[in-house]
Formats: structure tokens, sequence, C-alpha cells
């Protein structure tokens, strides 16, 4: 019991020393902030303990002696003397390898959603566009086809409308309607010319 005992302490220092190891290469590679590693370090020493005491408890029922720290201490230096090297360079390869897949990945989406998703977006402002401009002309055409029926619509309605309008301005003064229409003919005359003179020089 003894010697597994030893046994166990020693893989356990072995243990210890790689998950250190790997815990500083860790940190340092991904830059922790400072203010962590105080408590990182607190962290890894009490799970270490508790670790080899389940250990110990496993093998001799918790029996604390002599050998059970001879075991740790030479897994310890065994390990820093042998195997600290290896085990910091696979760590930052392991690294390094996550860091290029995670690139990949990116790398991946970015040509896969991203841009297909910005090329569709151009493509529908490019169609809103026309269509947008498309709909203008077709607009203007029809209002310009429309005028003639409208000058003749004002010339046969114009002399009934106008004993109407002159028997109506009482009543309209009252609610303001002339004022309003005024505005409204004003606008309507502003977008008027607005429309035929950009259509008269673009021809």
């Amino acid at each position: 019991m003894q010697w597994w005992t030893m046994a166990l302490m020693l893989l356990s220092g072995l243990g210890m020393g790689a998950v250190f190891d790997s815990y500083r290469v860790v940190s340092t590679e991904l830059k922790f902030p400072k203010w962590w590693l105080p408590f990182l370090d607190l962290a890894y020493w009490i799970a270490a303990a508790l670790i080899v005491f389940r250990v110990l408890y496993a093998s001799n029922n918790g029996e604390v002696r002599i050998y059970v720290f001879l075991g740790l201490f030479v897994g310890v230096l065994v390990y820093y003397f042998l195997l600290s090297k290896a085990v910091s360079a696979i760590v930052r390869w392991l690294i390094e390898a996550v860091r290029t897949l995670i690139r990949l990945l990116l790398k991946t989406l970015e040509w896969t959603i991203v841009k297909p998703l910005l090329l569709l977006y151009k493509l529908a402002r490019v169609i809103l566009g026309f269509a947008t401009a498309i709909t203008i002309f077709l607009l203007k055409l029809v209002v310009q086809l429309l005028r003639p029926f409208w000058l003749l619509a004002k010339w046969i309605v114009g002399p009934i409308a106008r004993p109407l309008i002159k028997r109506a301005g009482p009543y309209a003064s009252r609610l303001q309607l002339a004022s309003r229409a005024k505005g409204l003919a004003a606008k309507a005359g502003s977008l008027w010319n607005r429309w035929f003179k950009r259509s008269k020089g673009s021809d």
C-alpha cells in the first residue's frame, strides 16, 4: 500500500506540474489581466490540494506520511526536468491550432453569409433605385398626358363654377378655405413647374 500510495503521489506531482504549466502558458498567450492571476493561482492550489487529498484518501484512507510528500516532490521534479518544455510546446501548439481554426471559421462565415448578404443588399438598393426612377418617369408621363383633359375640363366647368364660388365665398371665408386652397394651389404649382421644367430641360 505504501508503494502504491507513493506511485499515485508521484503521478499527482506530474499532473500538478502539467496543469500548472498549461495554466501559465494559457494565461500568457491569452493575455489575462494581471489582477486575475492571484485569484487564478489561489483557485489552482485549492483544486490541486483537493484532488491530491482525494487520491490519497482513495489509496490509504487519507493517512499522511513522509512518503506522500516524497512522492509529490519527486513527481514535480521529474516533470520540470523532463516534461516541462514538451508540455508547454504542446499547449502553445494547441492554442495556435484553435486560433487558426477560429480564423478559418470566421473567414468561411464571411464568404458564405456576410458577403452574400451585403451583395444582396447592394443589389436591392440598385433595383429599388431603378424602380423609383421608372415610377417617377411614368408619373410624369401620365401627368403630361392628362394635362389636355384637365385644361379642357377647366374650360368647360369654369363658367359654371365661378358663380358658385362667388356665392360660397362668405362661407369659405368663415372656414378659411381660401387661404388653404391658395396654399395647396401654390404647392401644386411649384410641383408642376419643378417636374415639367426638369422634363423639358432633360429633353
